[in-house]
């Protein structure tokens, strides 16, 4: 299971609330809807932005390559 310890991912990484740092073709460590009690991680491939607005306090909504939708977390580098 992934999760913030496994992943090393930390607050000094983009932490995905700003729109301008996703692109399409980013790598990214998204929480599922139904993962946000756990926390789990699911990391792909953006293949669209779903939020309209510039930030989103939970992450910015995406759908991966695989066809999964959840919030950015992380962007991978």
């Amino acid at each position: 299971m992934l999760n913030r310890k496994t992943t090393g991912w930390s607050k000094r990484d983009m932490d995905g609330t700003r729109r301008a740092d996703i692109k399409q073709g980013a790598e990214v460590y998204i929480v599922l809807k139904q993962d946000q009690r756990s926390g789990k991680l699911t990391r792909g491939i953006v293949k669209d932005i779903l939020t309209g607005s510039s930030t989103h306090p939970h992450g910015i909504k995406v759908r991966l390559l695989s066809g999964e939708v959840g919030r950015v977390k992380s962007i991978v580098h």
